[in-house]
């Protein structure tokens, strides 16, 4: 997917990587800082446990603006539905979104409506697009990321690619494994209160944690070292990787961040995120490097360290 944005989509439209490749454009309006964003949404099944593309939809944008440290504000919905889907299935994707919207404090202001012919679409596809004030002088990107900062994750990994694989292959496991899907800006709402300097932020949706790493060490330049011990992965999740032979490190998260600032920041940030993650909480896991060979490695549990490289494709398709 980066090749093919890199190669073929951003030449054609005259930039390089808007933004620096990070999760929304920030652009100023008559002195105020806004950030932009947009998102399409084509997960199969439409229902999974602990949430439905509908919810999927608007914590997806919702999480995109908060990367970039903004406060979430109005969101655009087009729904692009396909002939004879169900209207008790939209009535339901609608609700959730309603839901989803309240939760995080947003508007749902405008959008469009297609309907598509019967065996054209997959029954229902949601494309958001958000905006989001800024209301701080930081500048979180990976270009601001610097030697000797601290890396958190924001709780554990996996869940919800290992949902939407169950529920889609009628797997099941002991303990029903339940989507992480959630809205972000309220805990990074909270880091900015406490007048931290945040340096980067990255949700950990499609690739996951070693994906979203991957590309802040190719995108700032720096080298960035994390250690297996200190990444929390469920049971039942670690489980289902190895029947699966999936890495859990590359498996999608719709409710789990990255957060990196200077180190002498780290504990203050985790006790600031402890308040926010009830079923998984946030540790430090690593920090950023020295070196500028844009690598990111881990040390594993017997202190061996090894480098971890881009997905040459994804392990699981069509998850968010």
């Amino acid at each position: 997917m980066r090749e093919l944005l890199e190669q073929r989509v951003f030449p054609l439209l005259g930039n390089t990587a808007p933004d620096g490749g990070h999760d929304s454009f920030v652009f100023d309006v008559d002195g105020a800082k806004l950030a932009f964003t947009t998102d399409s949404h084509v997960v199969r099944p439409l229902f999974f446990p602990g949430g439905d593309i509908g919810s999927l939809a608007v914590n997806g944008t919702v999480n995109d603006l908060a990367m970039s440290g903004a406060r979430p504000l109005y969101l655009s919905v087009a729904l692009i539905i396909e002939e004879g889907f169900p209207i008790a299935q939209l009535e339901r994707v609608m609700g959730s979104m309603k839901l989803a919207a309240d939760q995080a404090g947003v508007s749902l202001s405008t959008g469009d409506t297609k309907v598509v012919d019967k065996g054209k679409g997959d029954g229902l596809f949601i494309t958001t697009a958000g905006v989001g004030a800024i209301e701080h002088g930081l500048t979180i990107a990976p270009g601001s990321v610097r030697p000797g900062d601290g890396i958190i994750l924001s709780g554990d990994l996996g869940r919800h690619g290992i949902s939407i694989m169950a529920e889609r292959e009628g797997l099941s496991f002991e303990t029903t494994v339940e989507s992480d899907c959630a809205p972000l800006n309220s805990p990074v709402a909270a880091l900015l209160e406490a007048e931290l300097e945040i340096h980067c932020l990255r949700d950990l949706t499609r690739g996951g944690l070693a994906t979203a790493l991957k590309e802040i060490a190719m995108d700032s330049g720096h080298d960035i070292q994390i250690r297996e011990s200190d990444i929390r992965v469920g049971d039942a999740v670690r489980g289902a990787c190895e029947m699966l032979g999936l890495d859990p490190f590359y498996v999608a998260n719709e409710g789990r961040m990255v957060v990196i600032l200077p180190g002498a920041q780290v504990e203050t940030a985790l006790e600031i995120l402890r308040k926010f993650s009830p079923t998984g909480s946030p540790t430090a896991i690593g920090f950023v490097k020295e070196e500028r060979n844009r690598r990111l490695s881990l040390e594993g549990s017997l202190g061996v360290v090894r480098v971890l490289d881009l997905l040459s494709g994804e392990q699981l398709p069509r998850i968010c």
